[in-house]
């Protein structure tokens, strides 16, 4: 039976949970997840995790942080003043903003404290720093992507 290798495009459903048991992703109800092993389009532990499986077989992975979105960067962590903010504007704990690099690019960022004259905001990724588990199945090894050679 054929088994995933680096360079195949499969197609695998997931559900994704933290160690709590709290689910922070899944593709039940939605079409399965779609992409290259290997290629960089899913976080390192999901590759090795799916490598190696055969279309049908079922498992559960568990990913270190390093292994998936890397440790909570303190640099990460920004103190913005609150008089940056609209006046009008109710800022709360666990709201998500959209912050622009002055280069046009938008970051999200959560805010994550509140204090008297500053707001502390946290732009790492929502699961850095977090140990992920993955239930897997794999549906389908679609095929490696063909070479072209030149003669």
């Amino acid at each position: 039976m054929q088994q995933v290798k680096s360079g195949d495009k499969i197609k695998v459903h997931y559900h994704g949970r933290l160690t709590s048991g709290e689910t922070f992703d899944k593709s039940e109800g939605r079409e399965p997840l779609e992409f290259e092993v290997g290629s960089g389009m899913v976080i390192k532990g999901f590759d090795e995790g799916v490598t190696g499986m055969s279309v049908g077989d079922k498992k559960t992975i568990n990913i270190l942080f390093n292994e998936g979105y890397g440790p909570k960067n303190p640099d990460m962590i920004i103190d913005m003043p609150k008089d940056r903010f609209p006046k009008d504007m109710e800022i709360e704990v666990g709201m998500p903003l959209a912050m622009s690099d002055g280069q046009g690019n938008q970051h999200q960022v959560v805010i994550v404290e509140i204090k008297e004259d500053v707001v502390i905001l946290d732009a790492n990724h929502p699961l850095a720093g977090q140990d992920l588990i993955f239930d897997l199945e794999l549906v389908e090894i679609i095929g490696a992507k063909p070479l072209i050679i030149m003669p």
